[in-house]
């Protein structure tokens, strides 16, 4: 295993950490970040894996496995219109904009999302890919077909069907047991990846969870921004940890790349 740079842990909101961090954001080839549930919670969307979150309610093994859908896609639909109902209205926060700022002045080239709520996408990043789908859109197992998502979607009762083909249509999120999104482009995207940006995620979830060991395996740096260190000794921790609320840490390096 590689040597790492030992981390150095930030709890102020300012200062010379956020001016390294700015200048190897400023000066990377081509920077990248992984974001998970932690950088939408300041829009009102709790993580669903945290006490009262939507797991707590709806076991993933009863009503979120693609096999659930099949054998009973009426089941499945209880817990897309909850979650639709969560997602529906809510707004990018400052952390969204800061890495849409920071891809606008070309420092940011992509951002890897674990989420389905497309705050990325709203606050004006171009180039996001997301890796357990969206949720504003219905796909059709039997013929490919994908749908926009309408609001009496989620308040009808019944299992909305494929006008083509008449199969029930399935959320465009990925369920359990079902492959995830864009992991080969993403791959290529991260080959000449030196710095990564670790955003409000556990790094529990695979595989989003081993995009970090892929750069530093590479020699890359890691900066990372959490509540709480997420990171363990696979991918080597990350060479600063911002710790804190992501609506204020992010905007704090956007202001240091020299944005505010």
């Amino acid at each position: 295993m590689p040597a790492f740079p030992k981390q150095t842990i930030v709890t102020e909101t300012g200062g010379q950490a956020y001016r390294e961090a700015a200048g190897l954001l400023r000066s990377a080839r081509k920077a990248m970040a992984l974001t998970g549930a932690g950088i939408s919670v300041g829009s009102g969307i709790p993580d669903f894996r945290s006490p009262g979150g939507l797991w707590s309610v709806f076991s993933p093994e009863e009503y979120a496995t693609i096999e659930v859908f099949r054998r009973h896609p009426a089941k499945a639909w209880e817990l897309f219109r909850a979650l639709g109902k969560v997602l529906v209205g809510k707004r990018a926060n400052a952390a969204h904009r800061a890495l849409a700022e920071l891809e606008r002045h070309g420092w940011l080239q992509a951002v890897v999302t674990q989420n389905i709520d497309n705050l990325h996408q709203q606050a004006g990043s171009s180039r996001v890919f997301e890796i357990h789908g969206d949720h504003q859109h219905l796909h059709c197992l039997q013929c490919d077909a994908i749908v926009p998502l309408l609001p009496d979607h989620l308040d009808a009762t019944d299992i909305p069907c494929c006008a083509i083909c008449g199969f029930p249509l399935k959320p465009n999120v990925v369920l359990f047991g079902e492959a995830v999104r864009d992991l080969d482009a993403i791959h290529d995207c991260l080959a000449d990846c030196d710095l990564l940006l670790v955003i409000g995620t556990s790094a529990q979830v695979y595989p989003a969870a081993a995009l970090p060991a892929l750069v530093r395996q590479r020699g890359g740096r890691i900066l990372e921004f959490n509540r709480e260190p997420s990171l363990g000794e696979v991918a080597g921790r990350g060479d600063f940890l911002f710790q804190g609320d992501v609506l204020h840490t992010l905007p704090v390096l956007a202001d240091a790349c020299g944005l505010g």
